[in-house]
């Protein structure tokens, strides 16, 4: 795991994995302490979606922003071990 982004609202981690070759990408929204992971398809459009904006910005604000989308689809508590 590979923590990418971290504000105080979100946290966006890396996970390789042997089933897609980019792995995966949790999300979690430090505010509604929800997470989401992101795999496959979605998680290339994803990792798209955030080179198109890093290279637009490195405005915080709307990096959350980018990130609240995705996370109005979590649904998964976030529950510490």
């Amino acid at each position: 795991m590979h923590m990418l982004y971290n504000s105080e609202n979100f946290a966006v981690m890396q996970h390789a994995g042997d089933d897609h070759p980019h792995g995966g990408f949790e999300i979690v929204d430090k505010t509604s302490r929800r997470e989401i992971y992101l795999a496959g398809l979605l998680a290339d459009h994803f990792q798209a979606g955030v080179e198109r904006l890093i290279d637009q910005t490195d405005d915080e604000m709307l990096i959350d922003e980018f990130l609240s989308g995705y996370t109005t689809l979590a649904h998964h508590p976030v529950v510490l071990h």
